[in-house]
């Protein structure tokens, strides 16, 4: 096994990754748990023993689970069973479900333990790790959440043998990111060290601005999520998050280049990396970018005008207030006829 800490004084916490690192959890369960709450899904699959009284609860499948009423659903079900805050949520899935269930625990007797055992490759390299909670709304993604970290995050490497292809590639995507973000090529290591590779980078980051302060620091985690949330709100045109994330860098690169951030060399390498994990370069069929620009306004980070996370001389960093030719001239770049989709 590979551990992490993720270093936050009085709080921190261990990333376990490896195969079966999932039976790792009754170590890591707050010792002063009595019960555990397991939040999964149907189709997850995973069992685990957290070596308390446990009970199972479940929620639905998709984005459209990531909600206000699932959390009350959630919320309701522990306060039948008793829960207290000296108990603890197991969140056991991919990112929807640590998202939902972290923010759940986050607003339940203001605040329960929670512990992630991430399913995903998604949810291995990025979901589960740092404390950012949330759900979507009709307006956009992730727009209401906590900062909430886990007593502690496992990534069972053994359960990725069984992931879908495609679900594979669109971790792969959220991967691509921290080639940006310092991480060297991933691709020629094994898979546990690929994960804990990215780990290592967000608790790094995560260590230096738990909370999106005033450094940008930890904003940079969201390279190429511009573009992907808009994508994802707007009905997602079939892409999942990390094939939206992969178009999200290529856009940022080409936005980046129209405002003299980086030249066409850098701008290729990011073609060619995205091009590597084979996740899609372009916009997909139907997208219309003045929905999208509109969409822009509405992230998290738009403080001063349309906001981007871009490549740069000296590295990835926010940029605010970009102006509009900019960005039409970054989506031309992306329409070239090819329809953004994997294969």
């Amino acid at each position: 096994m590979i551990v992490v800490p993720v270093e936050l004084g009085s709080r921190r916490y261990e990333v376990v990754v490896g195969d079966g690192a999932r039976h790792e959890l009754k170590r890591v369960l707050p010792a002063a748990a009595r019960r555990a709450a397991i939040v999964t899904q149907p189709g997850i699959g995973v069992e685990v023993d957290p070596g308390v009284d446990h009970r199972v609860f479940l929620m639905g499948d998709g984005e459209e689970a990531k909600s206000l009423p699932t959390v009350e659903g959630l919320c309701r079900s522990f306060a039948r069973w008793g829960l207290t805050r000296g108990d603890v949520v197991v969140a056991v899935g991919g990112g929807v479900v640590t998202d939902t269930a972290g923010f759940a625990a986050a607003v339940y007797h203001r605040g329960v333990p929670v512990v992630h055992v991430a399913t995903t490759l998604l949810g291995q390299v990025d979901a589960a790790i740092g404390g950012k909670t949330g759900v979507n709304l009709v307006e956009g993604k992730n727009l209401v959440g906590a900062f909430w970290q886990p007593a502690a995050v496992l990534c069972d490497t053994e359960v990725l043998a069984t992931l879908p292809p495609r679900e594979r590639r669109s971790g792969q995507g959220e991967m691509a990111k921290y080639r940006f973000l310092g991480v060297d090529d991933l691709l020629a290591l094994p898979i546990h060290e690929q994960v804990a590779a990215c780990v290592r980078a967000k608790a790094a980051v995560v260590a230096a601005d738990e909370h999106e302060g005033a450094s940008g620091r930890r904003a940079t985690l969201n390279y190429g999520h511009t573009l992907a949330h808009a994508l994802e709100t707007a009905g997602g045109y079939g892409l999942r998050h990390g094939e939206a994330v992969a178009v999200g860098l290529v856009f940022a690169a080409e936005l980046a280049a129209r405002l003299g951030r980086i030249d066409a060399e850098r701008v290729a390498e990011h073609r060619a990396v995205v091009g590597a994990y084979d996740l899609p370069t372009s916009l997909p069929a139907g997208a219309d970018p003045a929905e999208l620009v509109r969409l822009f306004a509405r992230d998290k980070k738009a403080v001063a005008g349309i906001t981007f996370v871009l490549d740069g001389p000296r590295g990835v960093e926010v940029v605010p207030d970009v102006p509009a030719a900019a960005i039409t001239a970054a989506f031309r770049s992306l329409s070239d006829g090819s329809d953004g989709q994997c294969r």
